[in-house]
């Protein structure tokens, strides 16, 4: 029913073996996609995510909040269009819920 099938790697580009049995394996745990990584760079990632490395890593930005003024840390560049919160501050403000919309006025 499975048969090898060669793959390309998302990250290096180099082809690599989805085999048999792996299929085979990838069917049995209910698995519908076929891997997108080599297993050199399946391991990479793996270990960038355990260390916190590069692969999937997030570049953070300080900034001031604008609820209470302190320092935030926000994984965005803020920009002067939006305001930016620190983390207790961003958590409030979520659980209030979306702002409602100014109701139009009559012309």
């Amino acid at each position: 029913m499975f048969q090898d099938r060669t793959l390309a790697c998302r990250d290096c580009g180099d082809a690599f073996v989805f085999s048999a049995g792996e299929q085979q394996f990838f069917a049995s745990k209910g698995l519908t996609n076929d891997p997108q990584r080599c297993a050199t760079c399946r391991a990479a990632a793996k270990r960038a995510r355990a260390t916190g490395g590069p692969v999937g890593s997030r570049e953070y930005h300080a900034a001031i909040c604008n609820s209470c003024g302190g320092q935030a840390v926000v994984p965005f560049q803020p920009r002067n269009d939006r305001p930016v919160y620190c983390s207790s501050c961003f958590d409030r403000v979520r659980a209030e819920g979306p702002t409602p919309a100014p109701a139009p006025t009559g012309a």
